[in-house]
């Protein structure tokens, strides 16, 4: 919490706009690291949520919450996504976070069937409690757009704490890289586009650490 003290009146100035979030939205350039996922059986979209969430843990600031008036820092939080169920309705994914890549993998592919085989909407939130509710950050993929920008809805932006992350369609193999239409919100009382940069940083060089990885 020290490095959060340094913003605290950044936090305490945008607290007070009826709307304090940020809302990014780039196409990040990667090394194309879907050959390597087919060579040992892996599903690209899994192996990028593990590559963005195991970074989103590197950058303090997206771990700040707001819990009863207070900011905390969160030490862990649940991987989770979006899917369609066989209704053509999204439901919400959600596991625990494994640092060890296959086992995450296991984790999500499993979690991902047991929301696309409900019909009722589950993992909502409505099982946790309100401390146990921050310990999120939310990630939606649309793999059928070569998205541009998004607007999340947002019950109260002034209680909007939790990072969303969106991302859009791969982009077509060129030359050994690949680009991704990207979004990220945020509370700006925790977090500058600076941050978001950092963030980027982070999941391209997880990303290349994984490819060259024996």
């Amino acid at each position: 919490m020290e490095q959060f003290e340094h913003r605290r009146d950044r936090y305490e100035h945008f607290c007070r706009f009826a709307n304090p979030t940020v809302n990014i939205n780039l196409a990040l350039d990667l090394p194309d690291f879907r050959p390597w996922c087919k060579e040992r059986a892996l599903p690209p979209f899994h192996v990028f949520l593990y590559c963005l969430l195991t970074s989103v843990r590197g950058v303090d600031n997206f771990l700040y919450r707001i819990h009863e008036g207070q900011v905390i820092k969160i030490d862990r939080f649940y991987a989770s996504y979006t899917v369609i169920n066989e209704d053509n309705n999204f439901n919400y994914a959600r596991f625990t976070m494994s640092d060890v890549l296959n086992e995450f993998v296991e984790r999500s592919v499993e979690a991902g069937k047991l929301a696309r085989d409900s019909r009722a909407l589950i993992n909502h939130g409505g099982d946790l409690t309100a401390r146990e509710r921050k310990d999120n950050i939310f990630t939606t993929c649309m793999p059928w757009l070569d998205m541009r920008a998004i607007e999340h809805p947002i019950y109260n932006y002034q209680e909007a704490d939790i990072p969303l992350v969106a991302w859009g369609k791969f982009s077509v193999p060129a030359g050994g890289r690949m680009t991704v239409p990207i979004a990220v919100q945020a509370h700006h009382g925790f977090v500058d586009g600076y941050h978001i940069h950092l963030l980027m940083q982070a999941l391209t060089a997880r990303v290349e650490a994984l490819i060259n990885t024996p």
